[in-house]
């Protein structure tokens, strides 16, 4: 695979505390792929919730309002100061059921294996590198219980004349330059997932204003 210079752990933190509060913009075209992973996730099963990146918490609060069952726990990861802070604003009428915390970017966590039902991570991969991407991959694979399921979301690659001249467009300003697109990139995840170690459960591309997003959920095998 091509090297691609993506942003550093600092420039994100940098990025997402200066305009993390108005990520919810981007809602046009992740709110279908968002309702995709909810429908496939199986949520209504989740005893505990893992999420990195949380974005602004917007998929958290759906998940523990509407879909989980109501001792479900939920921790998220960020490196932002601000999304953390929008988090954890968001998610408090849930008091203990819902804990946020900011990281170093670091894409091992001190949690212990099969911890969790559910691993999320919604816009996070197409930020990461191809390494540090399998990195978190495998990680999910260590936290998740046997039973499990990783739910992931992400900018991918056109399967249409018009998604597909999106998707190529947006690599084009990635590459120029990263933080015009806030870091993130079309990415194929599937590739990601070792067959050995993972049974796919759901995958799609879902399409919203042009804007192609591929979704996959995954269970540890």
């Amino acid at each position: 695979m091509a090297s691609r210079r993506v942003l550093s752990r600092s420039e994100v933190e940098s990025f997402y505390d200066r305009v993390g509060a108005w990520q919810d913009t981007q809602s046009f075209y992740e709110a279908p792929a968002l309702e995709a992973l909810i429908e496939h996730g199986r949520f209504g099963e989740a005893r505990s919730i893992f999420e990195v990146g949380g974005g602004t918490g917007r998929l958290a609060e759906r998940l523990l309002r509407d879909h989980c069952p109501p001792d479900t726990r939920y921790e998220g990861v960020d490196l932002s100061d601000t999304m953390v802070d929008i988090v954890r604003e968001r998610l408090v009428s849930f008091g203990d059921r819902a804990a946020v915390r900011k990281t170093d970017g670091a894409l091992t966590f001190d949690r212990g294996d099969g911890s969790y039902d559910r691993v999320v991570a919604t816009y996070v991969l197409d930020l990461l590198t191809y390494n540090d991407a399998r990195t978190l991959i495998g990680e999910a694979h260590r936290l998740l219980s046997a039973d499990g399921r990783l739910c992931l979301a992400g900018l991918t690659w056109g399967d249409d004349p018009l998604s597909r001249l999106v998707s190529h467009g947006w690599d084009a300003l990635h590459a120029l330059r990263p933080a015009w697109v806030g870091g993130c990139r079309p990415l194929r995840m599937r590739p990601l997932l070792r067959d050995a170690h993972w049974r796919e459960t759901h995958h799609s591309v879902v399409t919203a204003w042009g804007v192609p997003s591929e979704v996959l959920v995954a269970t540890p095998v």
